[in-house]
């Protein structure tokens, strides 16, 4: 992953001490693993990445990217770095833009963690919603760009492509809420918020009717995609470690979620002037989404907007757990543990807008 621009997250940096792995060894494995592979190599730590650490693999022939499982104790079901090798490379298969994938060990004596690695596309990451770089006339063909690369995903025949048995198809926010309310009761050295409390009792008695099935991300934003040098045009899409069988509707929703969203928290359009930036408006790309996908609109937004505030509120919630035990593998963690009472209340506002 390449960003140009210059920001906080953007680049690599040496790796940190806590991330350190054998590096002759993985160049061996690299040796007997991915075809066309010629060292040396030299390793650099992302700065970005908060759950799984991403390494730069740079070689004279060509550059890699590693993902891998973070070293120590981890909860049950996290970090599945298998699960995303696997969806990568069956998506890259019908063209859905991805990195390509060289590899995947769960041979945890290599490095001391599961690990895959796969190509390093070149592009720009755009980490501010408002596409900063970009001028008023080109903003609004980025936006479709996202708009169209979501609504080919929820397009494609997962069971076609091998992912069958990727998740469980159906009563997918129930088993979310489930998953999420768990794993923030569980980890008790994050501690209870009153705001939590509130969203995992109402969220399970509020679900609207109706299935749907399709292949989700789960962290549908713009600063997951690596887009053309120089082109409105979404080359790859990153970090599909929350991907599973979903709603269509909760993976697009979340993504709509910039709208709303604090830039401060994460990627957000919330309190933007997005007339004067030419930015489409929510309704706007909203209805784009549904032409796309043979829809007339979106009953319950609030509920499917309210869900997902509370999702990523309980993925802050664990990410302050993994700074509190000094797991996290991002430079920036502690700022997102910091903004965790903060995305709980706005979590809670969406549910009682609902009500």
């Amino acid at each position: 992953m390449s960003a140009l621009g210059d920001d906080a997250n953007a680049g690599t940096t040496a790796v940190r001490d806590a991330y350190r792995f054998d590096e002759a060894a993985l160049a061996r494995w690299m040796a007997d693993h991915v075809e066309g592979y010629r060292g040396p190599l030299t390793v650099e730590q992302f700065k970005g990445g908060q759950s799984n650490p991403t390494y730069k693999l740079v070689t004279p022939g060509r550059n890699y990217v590693l993902r891998r499982k973070p070293p120590g104790d981890t909860l049950k079901g996290a970090h599945a770095v298998d699960r995303e090798a696997r969806v990568l490379s069956a998506l890259g298969g019908v063209g859905f833009p991805v990195a390509h994938v060289f590899g995947l060990c769960t041979d945890e004596s290599v490095i001391g963690s599961w690990f895959y690695v796969m190509d390093m596309v070149e592009g720009r990451i755009f980490w501010d919603a408002t596409f900063p770089s970009v001028s008023n006339a080109e903003r609004p063909a980025y936006f479709d760009a996202m708009n169209a690369a979501i609504a080919q995903l929820h397009g494609i025949d997962y069971a076609a492509i091998g992912l069958g048995d990727y998740g469980k198809p159906g009563n997918y926010f129930a088993r979310q809420i489930g998953r999420w309310s768990r794993q923030y009761l569980d980890d008790q050295d994050a501690g209870r918020d009153p705001d939590m409390d509130a969203l995992i009792a109402w969220l399970p008695e509020n679900i609207p009717a109706g299935e749907e099935s399709s292949i989700v991300h789960g962290d549908f934003r713009c600063d997951n995609m690596i887009f053309h040098p120089t082109e409105p045009r979404v080359l790859a899409v990153l970090d599909w470690e929350l991907s599973t069988l979903g709603h269509p509707l909760a993976d697009f929703a979340y993504h709509a979620m910039m709208y709303q969203m604090p830039p401060d928290i994460v990627a957000g359009l919330g309190g933007v002037d997005i007339g004067a930036l030419n930015i489409p408006s929510e309704a706007d790309y909203v209805a784009a989404y549904c032409a796309r996908t043979g829809r007339t609109g979106i009953a319950h937004w609030d509920f499917y907007i309210a869900f997902n505030y509370f999702r990523l509120a309980a993925i802050f919630h664990g990410i302050k757990g993994r700074v509190i035990r000094g797991t996290a593998a991002s430079a920036h963690a502690r700022e997102r543990a910091k903004a965790l009472p903060r995305l709980s209340a706005l979590a809670r506002q969406s549910m009682e807008k609902c009500a």
